[in-house]
């Protein structure tokens, strides 16, 4: 009985052996990395395709190649995916979406012919998908093709004329390339035709102002803020303008209104004010804002501006409360405001705090006239 167990138990080893056997020569490890990338289990795909015997008969080598490019996309590989891409065209048709995979990745890293040729190579399949155009046209604009980009874009509007994307992007093109009048007449025509929100306008708007082109940018914000008087973001821009005119005053009034109800815009409001000249309106909008280091900070510098030295002097106890005075900025402000009153030993002692290149040249005008002031008083 013992001898027949050990030989049941030996012919049952021998038969599960050779079942592995079987099932190892038969395991199709390409369709096993298929389903794995189905399934988005990326190691085990990629554990099943280096099974893969390219030299063994009957082998679908382009298959291989596709899914090899597959994976690599989805591992953000992009020059793997092209190089796999490539060969599995070299070994026959593939399919459109094959090409699209390829003209995406060699976008990726920049290839911008290799996209055209690919996306020239998915042929009329890829006609009715709206990101290949923009994908096409980016990558001519990216070559300087520009005329072609713009081309791209005509031909998407005709195909998609519900898509608002390919006249938004040509706006673009065209401010980039200084035809800001005509960017600006497709521009109304685009916020007319698509009924536009405000983000449209502020984006256009913008682009303009950066442009340089600032009388267009303005009339652009202008319609804007007339359309949306409550958005905070054509506001900002519409300020921006205003500021990067030197038309400090219109810009103050823009962000005053919205500090009404955002206090954090007081402060800004405020030194909008003071450049536009109007020292005692910025004054007034100081003392409602409730950051304490920044109220005081402003508020010295408008003192003196104002040249109301004994007030900003008398703020001293007030910024070593809220411990501004590590800046040197404010040290000199002090000392200059403790100069201006005839307090030379205060003033002193906040000039020899000063190590800033700039500020310490500025000290030493300081001390000169309070060294001459000491020496000869009534001429102070």
């Amino acid at each position: 009985m013992k001898k027949l167990l050990i030989l049941c138990l030996l012919l049952s080893y021998l038969t599960s052996q050779a079942a592995e056997e079987e099932n190892t020569d038969t395991v199709d490890y390409l369709e096993l990395a298929s389903l794995m990338l189905k399934d988005n289990n990326l190691d085990r795909a990629t554990q099943a395709l280096s099974q893969v015997d390219l030299a063994q008969e009957g082998v679908d080598v382009q298959r291989f190649y596709i899914l090899t490019g597959l994976l690599s996309v989805r591992l953000s590989k992009h020059q793997e995916a092209i190089n796999a891409f490539l060969k599995a065209k070299q070994a026959g048709h593939v399919d459109s979406v094959i090409n699209v995979y390829l003209a995406q990745a060699a976008f990726s890293v920049q290839n911008y012919p290799l996209v055209i040729n690919a996306l020239n190579s998915a042929g009329a399949a890829v006609e009715r998908i709206p990101s290949v155009y923009h994908m096409r046209a980016q990558s001519h604009w990216l070559m300087k093709d520009y005329a072609m980009a713009m081309a791209v874009m005509d031909q998407a509007s005709l195909v998609f004329p519900e898509e608002s994307g390919f006249m938004r992007r040509k706006i673009f093109y065209l401010i980039e390339l200084g035809m800001n009048t005509t960017a600006a007449e497709l521009g109304a025509i685009y916020l007319s035709q698509y009924h536009a929100e405000a983000n449209d306008y502020v984006a256009i708007g913008n682009a303009l102002r950066v442009s340089g082109d600032m009388n267009t940018a303005l009339k652009f914000l202008e319609k804007a803020h007339l359309m949306f008087p409550l958005n905070a973001d054509v506001a900002k821009s519409l300020a921006a303008a205003y500021i990067e005119n030197e038309a400090y005053h219109s810009a103050a009034k823009i962000v005053h209104d919205f500090a009404l109800i955002d206090n954090s815009l007081i402060s800004e409001s405020a030194e909008l004010y003071r450049r536009a000249g109007q020292l005692f309106m910025a004054l007034t909008l100081n003392g409602l804002i409730e950051n304490q280091e920044q109220k005081l900070t402003q508020r010295l510098a408008l003192l003196i501006e104002l040249e109301k030295f004994d007030q900003a002097a008398a703020m001293e106890q007030d910024i070593l409360r809220v411990r501004i005075n590590q800046d040197e900025n404010i040290k000199y402000a002090l000392a200059y405001a403790f100069f201006k009153v005839g307090d030379y030993r205060q003033s002193e002692h906040y000039l020899s705090q000063i190590t800033d290149t700039e500020l310490f040249q500025k000290s030493i005008e300081i001390r000169k006239i309070i060294a001459d002031c000491e020496a000869e008083s009534w001429r102070c």
